[in-house]
């Protein structure tokens, strides 16, 4: 068994330079019998997953948690709505945490019953830039970006410092820092100290389930999708410019934006007054909708628009191609990144009349044929050769 497997390890110190800290095999000459023996060795593991349901960090870790499981020893740290789904699974612990992220008491009062199962594991995993306090194991934690610290005005000063200090406190406490592009990458070491902490690439991607309950051949809409908030990094402020010159040329297409029109309309910001500028019935909110249907927007709209300054990764795009949506999405450098493989249109950023134009051009295309390079097997297997 595992205990009396590590018992023996520990008195075979010739081959300690042998074992990494995920699944290894080890194959051990007892040269006096002249008999060979394998050991596998199963990593055991804590996984933070506090933030599975919320929004793409827990996409992204809901996607990546059944490799976990089919390949390590997993403790999983709970929250108590999440407990239910994992508590009956054979070789799985559970560790029920309702501690808020991001807090006082996951900082600096973490509970001790916690830290000793956290501790008896070989590393802890977050797919986010929050460590408890009192982790003694290696730890791999993910940034995903670093846009407040990129983009002016998200946030307040205090606001700006305590991110970055999370995102700091995260690269000190990591053995590895994760993160789901190059651009990424090149602006987290632009704006944080990690020359002592590798950051490693894992693209992030479109789970094998996103397709699950969508109709196959959904009829098309007269309709182009907005996904996405009112900062002013989105873009929305060019797609509404470009937009206004697409009326002027009686295009037919509707203004879809996936949200609450009081989300989008605020007294405070010169974006309600240019949304408040389109005809009426040329827009149409979604209000707040479930994940499906969402996913039915995107397969029945005739484009998806992502007109973003700036993205970490940006799955919008690729959501709408895994459903049979073409895209037109702006030329920043992460997209040039992500989307070079794929069939995307790119227009200048933050030039309307170029947009106005390639949605024209796009507009009644279909996709075409097409390999997603991305896959979160690949992902995990990335993770899974930096544990090794």
């Amino acid at each position: 068994d595992l205990i009396s497997l590590r018992n023996s390890i520990a008195v075979l110190p010739e081959i300690k330079s042998e074992l990494g800290t995920a699944c290894s095999e080890i194959l051990i000459h007892l040269n006096d019998k002249n008999k060979k023996f394998i050991y596998i060795i199963i990593m055991k593991i804590t996984i933070d997953c506090r933030m599975l349901g919320s929004g793409g960090i827990g996409t992204y870790l809901q996607s990546l948690l059944p490799f976990f499981i089919k390949n390590y020893e997993c403790t999983l740290l709970l929250k108590s709505k999440d407990l239910d789904t994992y508590i009956n699974i054979s070789n799985l612990k559970t560790l029920l945490c309702d501690i808020p992220t991001f807090s006082i008491k996951e900082l600096f009062s973490f509970p001790q019953s916690l830290l000793k199962e956290i501790n008896s594991c070989d590393a802890y995993y977050s797919p986010y830039c929050n460590i408890p306090g009192g982790i003694k194991v290696p730890v791999f934690s993910t940034i995903h970006d670093v846009v407040f610290l990129d983009v002016k005005g998200l946030s307040g000063k205090i606001g700006t410092i305590a991110r970055k200090w999370f995102y700091q406190h995260a690269i000190n406490r990591s053995t590895t820092i994760f993160t789901v592009s190059q651009f990424s990458k090149e602006r987290i070491e632009h704006h944080l100290k990690t020359k002592k902490v590798p950051v490693i690439v894992t693209y992030n991607a479109v789970p094998h389930w996103f397709k699950d309950g969508v109709e196959e051949n959904i009829s098309k809409k007269d309709t182009i999708l907005f996904v996405g908030n009112i900062k002013k990094h989105k873009g929305l402020h060019t797609l509404v410019a470009a937009y206004k010159e697409l009326l002027e040329s009686d295009f037919p297409g509707k203004l879809m934006i996936v949200g609450n029109a009081s989300n989008f309309r605020t007294s405070d910001d010169s974006i309600s007054q240019e949304l408040n500028s389109l005809p009426e019935d040329s827009v149409i909110y979604t209000g707040r909708i479930s994940d499906n249907e969402l996913k039915t927007k995107y397969a029945e709209a005739k484009l998806l628009i992502q007109p973003s300054l700036y993205e970490g990764f940006g799955m919008p795009p690729m959501e709408a191609l895994t459903l049979g949506t073409n895209v037109v999405i702006s030329d920043i450098p992460v997209f040039k990144e992500i989307y070079k493989d794929l069939p995307v249109t790119y227009f200048k950023t933050d030039n309307a009349e170029d947009l106005a134009n390639k949605i024209k051009s796009a507009y009644n295309q279909k996709v075409p044929e097409f390999t997603n390079p991305y896959s979160f097997e690949k992902t995990f297997d990335i993770i899974n050769n930096t544990l090794n």
